[in-house]
């Protein structure tokens, strides 16, 4: 199945028939319910193939909360020093501590939503990251709300919240409050996780009432990729840690309590595949890049996205990196001298994995930042640079 890195086609919606698939793979999303009858709103599909097999990936209908007027530039959470791993990530997983750690550095997140779907609530989670009132969540949590409020620990009554820019591509949105009680979470140095290593979620799971629901794991793979309807997420970590509907927006936290990524999808069971105990979460590394673009944006909208004008496909053969299917014409890709049957194998010195990495990996880059693309063709290696265009609304 061919994929574009800088446009998707249109999927059936989510009441459409599909042929069944062999793994699903949910956002545990923010809780919404329609205003009627409280359940659950409906959600969109978008297909992707992962080792020849069809996955699905469910989120929330599409877009942004508005915002108002622009922000200035605030102090970021601070982050652990590179190479270092905390003495805590060897010794057995002490979860009260860790709760007693993070648990002050996570709200909830309540929306009212207006979008395709209709009107409706929704609940998801989202971590202070600033102490003048700076908090990352996933976007769609705050997707199509027309107001989004968060509840403090300890707090009863909510305050409002503004939507300081989204990324939708890469699920995570900035939001602001105005609040002196705030608590702020540390990130774990972005090369001291590990396969293996123990870890905790938090978050409002179903919008269960009372505190935050906290659940255990270990890190179970690094740098996982998926393709949903609206980008590609590169450079996930996976959990056995019990993720659900609420979750969305929450910390999975080391042994020391530091913050290695924000709960984002889950996979689930189907007619003809199992599914246990998977979930993902997006790494710290590139939340901390993520939110650095959108507070520079500081404009309530969405981040704009690099375009390299190629379409892809994964391999057949089991190697690495993707192959390219369509170039269009006067894209910075024609420019770099790519050709249909290239191998695209690493980006700005990144080993690519399959359609979803180089999708990721270009939607990452903003108008104008240069990308060295490393390809095969015809058993032999070229190397190139250009510069990604601002990718077009259609």
């Amino acid at each position: 199945m061919t994929q574009p890195v800088d446009s998707f086609s249109s999927e059936p919606s989510a009441s459409a028939p599909w042929p069944a698939p062999s793994v699903v793979v949910d956002s545990p999303a923010s809780h919404r319910r329609s205003v009627g009858d409280r359940r659950l709103a409906k959600v969109v599909v978008a297909v992707l193939l992962i080792a020849g097999v069809v996955v699905t990936v469910a989120r929330v209908v599409g877009g942004s909360a508005d915002s108002g007027q622009q922000v200035q530039p605030a102090s970021v959470a601070p982050v652990a020093v590179e190479g270092a791993r905390p003495a805590a990530l060897s010794k057995s997983l002490d979860v009260a501590h860790v709760v007693s750690i993070i648990s002050p550095s996570v709200v909830k997140v309540s929306v009212d939503v207006e979008g395709p779907s209709g009107s409706g609530e929704g609940v998801g989670t989202g971590l202070v990251i600033s102490a003048d009132g700076e908090i990352v969540t996933n976007a769609h949590v705050v997707v199509d709300a027309v107001a989004v409020r968060v509840l403090l620990p300890g707090a009863t009554e909510p305050i409002p919240a503004q939507v300081v820019g989204t990324d939708v591509g890469n699920d995570l949105a900035l939001l602001r409050v105005k609040s002196s009680a705030l608590t702020v979470s540390q990130f774990a140095a972005t090369d001291s996780v590990r396969v293996g290593d123990q870890v905790v979620a938090m978050g409002f799971a179903l919008d269960l009432p009372g505190e935050a629901s906290v659940t255990s794991g270990i890190i179970s793979a690094l740098s996982r990729t998926m393709i949903t309807e609206t980008g590609a997420l590169n450079g996930l970590l996976q959990t056995d840690a019990a993720i659900s509907s609420g979750n969305s927006g929450g910390p999975l936290v080391n042994a020391a309590g530091q913050v290695i990524g924000i709960n984002t999808a889950v996979a689930r069971s189907s007619a003809s595949n199992t599914a246990s105990n998977i979930g993902f979460a997006i790494s710290s590394k590139e939340i901390q890049k993520v939110v650095a673009q959108l507070r520079a944006a500081g404009n309530g909208g969405a981040r704009v996205e690099g375009y390299l004008g190629v379409s892809v496909e994964d391999r057949s053969d089991g190697g690495r990196g993707a192959v390219v299917a369509h170039i269009k014409a006067g894209s910075p890709a024609a420019e770099l001298g790519l050709q249909d049957g290239d191998i695209v194998r690493k980006v700005n010195g990144d080993v690519i994995d399959g359609q979803a990495g180089l999708i990721a990996s270009i939607r990452d880059l903003s108008p104008g930042d240069s990308v060295t693309i490393e390809y095969a063709r015809s058993g032999k290696t070229f190397t190139g640079t250009t510069k990604v265009i601002a990718r077009p609304k259609n």
